[in-house]
């Protein structure tokens, strides 16, 4: 071989080894919709997962979808045409993925759900889900209303946003375990949206519809208990007292309002889920099998506990 075809030749392995150099150092490019800021709680998740993208080094697409669905199909779909190495989307509700999804897996894009899941018929539209288990969450809740009334006595939920697995799933939990005591009823269900504001509207109904006859309030996250609280002082009775009140989330504005005493109970559902995402995404794109469902271990949080552990709180 002559020199100059050797000189040719050294120059394109230079060029080819230093495209995969530069191919190596290119930053994970991800798109993240989230469906809003309807929370403290979705708050934190959103921070979670910004800030584990600047320690990694991920280019992170991000995306406010503020709680409608059609905003994150667009948003998704933006992120295809963007080439996106990986999807994370925190579903709004569980139903009617599949068409946008269906355009995803044609990209080759892989999808890990955050905090929440979806009914699809075809599971492989998705990676995994990364979420609470919100039956347990239910469950923990109903188990400790029980104890508290000693099986006798009225609640009203607060429920989240209709058609989301979070809702659907935390009301199953609660209302199958209270049908083994039947001394505890539900007088109403109502949605707050897993709103502050909403949570507020809702109770202050359900006061002048039921007043010293309710003994529990059991809201599906924080901030609708936080509602709760707002209108059971301003209707004159003491929360944490005269009505007791058990949420889900333990975000540390709940264990602000134990300390007051004002709330009673929080069940746990960690939202610092950003790390955990881009570990599992990684995974995925270098073709590792992974369960479909990575579930986050929760727990019960009582207002005797809460001066001793809100100073540990990362929430």
């Amino acid at each position: 071989m002559s020199k100059k075809l050797w000189g040719l030749v050294i120059v394109a392995l230079f060029y080819a080894f230093a495209g995969c150099a530069f191919a190596a150092d290119k930053p994970l490019v991800v798109g993240f919709s989230q469906i809003g800021a309807e929370s403290g709680w979705r708050t934190a998740e959103t921070e979670s997962v910004i800030s584990a993208a600047k320690e990694l080094g991920i280019d992170l697409k991000f995306s406010d979808a503020q709680q409608k669905q059609e905003n994150q199909i667009k948003a998704i779909r933006s992120f295809v045409a963007q080439g996106v190495d990986g999807i994370l989307l925190a579903p709004v509700v569980e139903t009617g993925w599949e068409p946008i999804l269906n355009e995803v897996k044609k990209a080759k894009i892989p999808v890990i759900l955050l905090d929440r899941g979806i009914t699809v018929d075809d599971e492989s539209l998705y990676v995994c889900k990364i979420t609470s288990d919100f039956v347990f969450e239910g469950k923990t809740a109903a188990e400790w209303t029980v104890k508290e009334l000693g099986g006798q006595g009225n609640v009203v939920q607060l429920q989240g946003t209709p058609g989301a697995s979070a809702a659907t799933e935390r009301q199953k939990g609660f209302e199958d375990e209270l049908t083994k005591t039947p001394g505890v009823k539900i007088l109403e269900s109502q949605t707050g949206d897993f709103t502050m504001e909403l949570g507020k509207q809702v109770m202050e109904a359900f006061l002048k519809k039921y007043g010293k006859d309710i003994n529990v309030v059991y809201a599906h996250n924080d901030d609708m208990g936080l509602g709760a609280i707002q209108a059971i002082k301003e209707a004159g009775f003491k929360p944490g007292e005269d009505i007791k009140i058990i949420t889900v989330d333990a975000t540390k504005a709940a264990f602000e309002a134990m300390v007051a005493g004002d709330m009673n109970a929080v069940v746990e559902c960690n939202p610092l889920l950003g790390p955990l995402a881009y570990e599992t995404l990684k995974k995925a794109i270098a073709g590792e099998t992974i369960e479909k469902w990575i579930v986050q271990k929760d727990e019960l949080f009582t207002k005797d506990q809460a001066a001793s552990v809100i100073g540990s709180r990362k929430y």
